[in-house]
């Protein structure tokens, strides 16, 4: 179907203007349709437009009480010709349930069989369950009604009401636009609270009842902690209603920030014991859909292009609140290891892009830009800019922009113009520099007999001013700071050099990548653990990472130096981490497998001995070691219950992990997996089942066949097979699906749509294959326009990391 072009929006907005919608849903039917009702009134300035709507079988439409023939319909698109200043037209379809995590999405739990469906309408997905102008400047209220089973409840953008049984109204929203619409129905289980006048609620699948009271004062708590700071910030409140926050089944991201109703994936209700970094991450995403409801919902972007401004600034507020209000800390620590990790990666990549990039893409290739420079490099920027004006001008702008676009559009000009108005100078340059260009600098700390200079490197004809803190640190790991300006080349400092470390913007308050000096470098071993600032190890890490991947450090040095100060970090965020990166960058990717992984296995064993029982750290610890070690007779052990660490706990999903890790050994096969999945018979058992077959050696071929064909499988399901495909330890099994990668993964998107397919291919592209020629097989995906885009945007990616891969290889092995 054609996706729609900023062109195609703007002339649409310019002819439109959408009074209100009235979406009526029937969900009573037994097969895998249900039929949607919208009637949309609204005014034209031109004789003819079109309604989206992207049906099984379009029933009925209706313009101004003429009838019209269905048979019209062309690529999810029903032409409206003859229009008058005011109209009205009721669009009638069977519609089909999606398995994909867009469009009005139904699974079944594996736990107990009750069906439950949610809607989700980001991008083009919202005419896959209801007729609509879909775009993001044509808001208008919405009045929902939906039948359904008498078993069943409704949620909803505006409060649920029961006015018969398996019928629900839903209150006339404030406008909306499109892609936050939503319903969530089915037998869920709810839980009700209330603060400052505001109405809330949980809700999940009854089998997570249990797991979700547990956790209901945390989430309750982390709630109201950021609405009493975001009602301090803002100048307005909340201004949706009622606040319900729902863990739907078979999510395909983290959380949607739909007015009203936001709806999150339900493996953030835990059923088994978490890090702290786990239960800090669910809190910011909390924050992060909360701060949607005033960037984004509240003031929404006029076209994709200016996503930015509600990803990027939900990215900082979920980094800043939380860390400000809630009792989660470390929050910027945390966005330093991993957020900026994931943003420095894609900045880097051939795929980068502006954090506010022109409006040339549809609204389909604007789906691949829900990456690492939207979220991550964004929220950088927009720290930056608060250090760099400080918080007076840049809330008084912010709060000016809200009031000025509240219920409406604005782009990134109209947010320039109120932080200007507010006091700040210069900010189309800023912005310039910041928002317009892709790339980033490469900030160094040089030592002269005189002290430190401090140098900045430009891609680009770019010049990007940095307000940020260089830190050096004495042998005993005491830390001297010096507040700096580097606007221009260099820049002077006052530190001495002979200081053992010195480590440039040690806050991690601009984005640049950071070089250390040679004695740094050579100091590290010694000094890195006793630096406790969390965010300066963090910073430390990823100029190690990242110097790592562009061969300017020897991987073997990099993992030396891991495997040394892992032993003294205490932080689970740290932990994890770094075992993230040695597993999917370095053991196996820059060093060959079975002469990096002994290293790492045996200093997360010896480190067990040291953590405290039943930490969170023992948990991040214990995970990175059955992740690596060979020790298959001790792995079985932990898993009958004999031999574990003093206060573990192997509770469901460490099972499923000691059982991932066995099979990847060859010490499990077909028979522990299902004696283990009818031990845990729930619908993560199932996609954990799923993980560890694809892990077979002789379950290659069923698993290939699934994830490339197999239309029906449900997101989770689906994903967890790709994650179990491939391993290091596996490339000679793995050996004949390199090349049935570039034959094959171009049809998954004639099955799937929307951002699952990017997230298979993710997965599934043959990560630890390091041979030169698969780089010409990958550019010629690329290049063949036929593929979809986000496929070909993931075969460039993994193209990135290959050749990253292989000029470490030649450069150190």
């Amino acid at each position: 179907m054609r996706a729609l072009t900023v062109e195609e929006a703007r002339r649409r907005a310019a002819d439109l203007v959408v009074r209100s919608y009235r979406v009526d849903f029937d969900l009573t039917g037994s097969g895998d349709t249900f039929v949607t009702t919208s009637r949309i009134r609204f005014g034209a300035t031109s004789d003819s437009t079109w309604v989206d709507v992207k049906p099984e079988r379009l029933l009925a439409v209706e313009l101004n009480g003429a009838a019209l023939d269905v048979d019209l319909l062309a690529e999810g698109r029903f032409p409206l010709t003859g229009l008058q200043a005011e109209n009205e037209v009721v669009v009638t379809a069977e519609l089909k349930y999606s398995v994909d995590g867009e469009g009005l999405v139904r699974s079944v739990d594996a736990a107990d069989g009750r069906v439950y469906t949610y809607g989700m309408s980001s991008l083009e997905s919202a005419p896959r369950y209801f007729p609509c102008f879909d775009q993001p400047d044509l808001k208008a209220p919405y009045t929902v009604t939906v039948k359904c089973p008498e078993d069943w409840v409704v949620l909803g953008n505006g409060a649920a009401t029961q006015v018969g049984p398996g019928e629900w109204e839903l209150a006339e929203t404030k406008p909306l636009a499109s892609y936050f619409v939503t319903i969530v129905a089915g037998p869920y289980h709810l839980i009700r609270s209330e603060y400052d006048g505001i109405p809330l609620g949980l809700a999940c699948r009854q089998s997570l009842k249990e797991h979700l009271e547990r956790d209901a004062d945390d989430l309750f708590r982390t709630t109201r902690q950021a609405f009493d700071e975001y009602h301090r910030m803002f100048r307005q409140r909340y201004p949706f209603g009622e606040y319900w926050q729902a863990f739907v089944p078979d999510f395909n991201l983290g959380a949607m920030e739909n007015p009203g109703c936001v709806t999150f994936a339900d493996h953030l209700v835990f059923r088994s014991k978490v890090t702290e970094a786990e239960r800090s991450t669910r809190a910011r995403i909390i924050v992060h859909e909360m701060a949607h409801m005033w960037f984004g919902d509240l003031v929404t972007m006029k076209w994709w292009n200016d996503m930015w401004l509600n990803e990027s600034f939900a990215e900082y507020m979920a980094h800043r609140v939380s860390e400000d209000a809630t009792d989660y800390q470390g929050n910027w620590t945390d966005f330093a290891f991993v957020r900026r990790w994931w943003g420095l990666q894609t900045d880097q990549s051939s795929s980068t892009h502006p954090v506010a990039p022109d409006s040339l893409k549809d609204a389909r290739q604007s789906l691949d830009d829900f990456d690492g420079i939207s979220y991550a490099k964004g929220a950088a920027v927009l720290k930056q800019l608060a250090k760099y004006l400080g918080d007076d001008v840049f809330l008084k702008g912010v709060n000016a922009h809200l009031e000025s676009h509240e219920y409406g559009n604005a782009d990134l000009h109209e947010f320039i113009a109120k932080l200007t108005e507010a006091g700040a100078q210069d900010l189309g340059n800023w912005s310039e520099q910041w928002l317009r260009t892709s790339g980033l600098d490469t900030i160094t700390a040089e030592r002269t007999p005189a002290g430190i200079v401090l140098h900045r490197t430009s891609p680009d004809a770019s010049r990007r001013p940095h307000k940020l803190s260089v830190r050096g640190y004495d042998a005993d790991g005491t830390g001297e700071t010096v507040d700096v300006m580097l606007d221009g080349d260099f820049v002077e400092v006052a530190l001495s050099n002979d200081l053992a470390v010195i480590v440039p913007d040690a806050d991690d308050d601009t984005w640049a990548k950071i070089r250390l000096d040679a004695t740094s470098l050579e100091n590290l071993p010694a000094v890195l653990p006793t630096i406790a600032d969390g965010t300066a190890r963090a910073v430390i890490w990823n100029s190690i990472r990242d110097a790592t991947a562009h061969a300017e450090l020897d991987p073997r040095q990099a993992l030396e130096l891991v495997v040394t100060a892992i032993q003294h970090e205490d932080s689970d965020i740290a932990v994890g981490s770094l075992v993230r990166w040695l597993e999917e960058r370095v053991l196996g990717g820059y060093l060959p497998y079975d002469e990096s992984r002994g290293a790492v296995a045996d200093a997360l064993g010896n480190k067990l001995a040291t953590t405290e029982p039943g930490s969170s750290l023992q948990l991040a610890t214990v995970r990175g070691f059955i992740a690596t070690t060979s020790d298959a007779e001790l792995l079985k052990a932990w898993l009958s219950g004999d031999r574990t660490p003093d206060g573990l706990e192997i509770d469901a999903d460490l099972r499923w992990s000691l059982v991932l890790r066995l099979v990847r050994l060859n010490a499990f096969g077909a028979a522990e997996i299902d004696a283990e999945l009818a031990r845990d018979t729930s619908t993560e058992g199932v996609n954990h089942a799923a993980r560890c077959r694809s892990a077979l050696a002789d379950g290659k071929e069923a698993a290939w066949t699934r994830i490339m064909t197999d239309p029906t499988v449900g997101v989770k399901e689906l994903l967890a097979a790709a994650e179990g495909f491939w391993h290091p330890g596996q490339a000679a099994v793995t050996a004949p699906y390199v090349e049935r990668f570039f034959t094959d993964i171009h049809r998954t998107a004639e099955i799937r749509a929307g951002m699952v397919v990017a997230l298979t291919v993710q997965r599934i592209v043959p990560e630890f294959v390091i041979e030169p020629e698969l780089l010409a097989r990958a550019a010629a995906m690329v290049a063949d326009e036929t593929v979809a885009p986000s496929i070909r945007r993931q075969t460039a990616n993994f193209a990135d990391n290959l050749r990253k891969a292989v000029a470490v290889r030649r450069t150190f092995l």
